[in-house]
């Protein structure tokens, strides 16, 4: 029996009865608006009770509805880019009464996801992929014969980095009938920073100057009348025509009548040509208008003042915050101490830093590998640079960060924030590989933190290093241990044990712990009574201390928020083989698939890594000792080998 048709929605006049585009185009034009504010309205609504990406959703509510009514997707193919302005497009494509569910564990996902929906064309969660991807798809439509328009959304800051470029120059020659929408709002998460944010400021007050008495209908920009001066057109599109592109606009971006003419004149031009769009981050929501860096993503709020929740008095500080404090405090006694970060401010926690010492901090906007390198350039000529960067990100600065750091033994520290699981962004976010892709690289000193303490011991131990070095912590807080303040660095390479178990337990269990899995490992320790150790350094390893574990215990557990692939579970083998003990070894961590989106709880316990899931991998590991050993024994004479089991989830 087929699905029964979902029931209009009183609640809304015309969003109510559209339930797909099909369904938004039966529409009259004049319609639109209406429709428009009754999209913001549902936004602010749902996002003010459960949170999640919010002003650069607001600016893009008039750009999806023009965009799904002047084409006819799911056939033509609409590419959003970056993921967090697309709220509005899952709206329109069956996912608003879902829409409370985003970035929780099983519902649906922060981003554009190609399993989620046929409307979801391709899928994104970092930025400026989308033209890369349309230009791909536009050659794919050449080679099949199919017939569909190819439209790619890129905006709230992915205009700045190096694929975008990349794949401007290249689509320019092509020939290929490619529409590329630039989304211009001025911001990313922070404000825009660059040549190209310049001059599209320049282009906006030229248009300012020539739109006469043009009424503002409450924006925070003057948009382009329709006398807008010739040479302020032809200025806005001097750069993308001269990479082979026709430019249109710009245009208003909240005007559906203006958006739908300029989309039906793109239509009309074969080729790859670009619409450049002005629209205003947190359009149509006061308090997101006035502060779009606050409301970029929210936690909750109410829908009618705009305040969010207060934060909760004497809370522990995040590793966020636990980095920023040392920043400065390291930048008052290094003078040369340089902070880079890839258009990641508040996220990075150089909010205050750039406060204190603005000449000596550098936003490169989102452009990961320049980050690096130019972090490389600031160690060739005697600067400290420390590189604030999410771990996911890195993964786009990796060549860079090989060649440029690790190949010239340059001394930049790297500071990684979100390693491991974090929680509602799911699997374009999670920091699920940086010690298995960091820890190959020759040269590089690689760190973990278990607590707050440890954090900014590990930071001062990078810092003094004359080479290149990185520490990887996790998003949130952290136990609670309190900060001396005085942050000396550790001996590069020295782990310490946190707990010794009393022998009275058979068989005996060491835990070697790494990162933000001491607290579990500690729980699952007093359980078992097991040896733990907190190993802070994944390269190079305290070998010793590896060494003498296998000597005292009959199985060594290694625990990490890393893929258990490649991990740091990985070098503590390669040292006892390397080294021929005969010890069981059991390696926890995070199992060989894309981890989804949920609560970092929620998903620790879903990959076994919590208390009770560690507990179950041991001693489901020790109840096959004894067949084990015999086993062993039967195939080597007698003589005991190495045995080593991976894990990642619960039994």
């Amino acid at each position: 029996m087929p699905p029964s048709k979902p029931q209009p929605d009183s609640t809304y006049a015309l969003l109510g009865r559209v339930e797909k585009p099909a369904d938004l185009r039966e529409l009259a034009p004049e319609q639109l608006p209406l429709l428009a504010t009754e999209v913001r309205r549902s936004l602010i609504e749902t996002l003010g009770r459960v949170g999640g990406h919010f002003g650069a959703n607001l600016g893009a509510v008039e750009l999806a509805i023009t965009l799904h009514y002047a084409f006819d997707t799911p056939n033509d193919r609409l590419i959003w880019d970056v993921g967090h302005q697309a709220y509005p497009h899952k709206i329109l494509t069956g996912r608003r009464r879902q829409l409370d569910t985003i970035r929780k564990l099983g519902g649906l996902a922060p981003f554009p996801c190609r399993d989620e929906s046929e409307y979801d064309a391709f899928g994104v969660g970092h930025s400026s992929t989308s033209i890369s991807a349309a230009a791909g798809m536009a050659a794919a439509r050449k080679v099949t014969g199919q017939q569909r328009d190819v439209v790619a959304v890129i905006g709230d800051g992915g205009m700045t980095a190096g694929l975008a470029f990349e794949a401007l120059n290249h689509l320019g020659s092509t020939g290929l009938d490619v529409l590329v929408v630039y989304n211009d709002n001025d911001m990313s998460i922070s404000e825009n920073v660059g040549g190209l944010r310049e001059h599209s400021a320049r282009l906006v007050k030229k248009l300012q100057e020539s739109a006469a008495t043009e009424s503002l209908r409450n924006s925070a920009f003057e948009r382009p009348s329709a006398s807008r001066s010739v040479s302020a057109e032809r200025e806005a599109g001097a750069l993308f025509e001269t990479l082979g592109m026709h430019y249109f606009g710009p245009v208003d971006g909240h005007d559906t009548d203006a958006l739908l003419a300029a989309f039906e004149k793109a239509r009309n031009t074969p080729g790859p040509k670009l619409l450049h769009v002005l629209t205003v981050k947190g359009y149509g929501f006061a308090p997101a208008e006035a502060d779009p860096i606050k409301y970029h993503a929210v936690p909750g709020f109410d829908p009618v003042t705009g305040a969010t929740p207060p934060k909760k008095p004497h809370a522990k500080p995040t590793y966020t915050d636990v980095f920023s404090d040392w920043i400065c405090q390291m930048a008052e006694a290094h003078p040369t101490l340089v902070a880079v970060t890839p258009a990641m401010r508040e996220g990075s926690g150089l909010v205050e830093f750039q406060r204190r010492y603005p000449e000596r901090y550098f936003d490169v906007a989102i452009a990961e590998q320049h980050a690096v390198t130019f972090g490389a350039g600031l160690a060739a000529d005697g600067a400290k640079p420390v590189v604030a960067i999410y771990s996911s990100f890195l993964q786009r600065g990796y060549d860079q960060l090989v060649h440029d750091v690790a190949l010239q033994d340059l001394p930049v520290l790297f500071a990684i924030d979100r390693g491991g699981l974090v929680g509602g962004d799911g699997a374009t976010h999670h920091g699920a590989y940086d010690l298995s892709y960091l820890r190959c690289v020759p040269n590089l000193t690689l760190m973990a933190p278990a607590d707050e303490e440890e954090c900014q011991r590990l930071l001062s131990t990078g810092l003094m290093h004359n080479g290149p070095s990185a520490v990887r912590y996790p998003r949130g807080t952290g136990p609670g241990v309190e900060i001396s303040g005085e942050a000396k660095p550790i001996p590069i390479g020295k782990a310490r044990i946190v707990r010794q178990g009393k022998g009275r337990r058979q068989p005996r269990v060491a835990i070697l712990s790494f990162g933000p899995m001491l607290a579990p490992a500690l729980e699952a320790g007093d359980i078992l009574d097991a040896d733990v150790v907190d190993m802070r350094f994944i390269k190079p390893l305290d070998e010793r201390i590896i060494l003498d574990m296998a000597n005292q215990n009959d199985l060594i557990v290694t625990l990490e928020d890393n893929a258990v692939s490649g991990g740091a579970g990985s070098a503590v083998n390669e040292v006892l083989l390397a080294q021929h003990d005969q010890v069981r070894v059991l390696n926890l961590g995070l199992p060989d698939q894309f981890i989804e989106h949920g609560e970092r709880e929620e998903l620790l316990q879903q990959c076994g890594l919590d208390t009770t899931g560690i507990l179950s991998a041991i001693r489901k590991r020790l109840r096959a000792r004894d067949l084990d050993t015999t086993l062993d024994n039967l195939q080597s004479g007698g003589r005991g080998t190495v045995s080593m089991t991976r894990g990642g989830s619960r039994d």
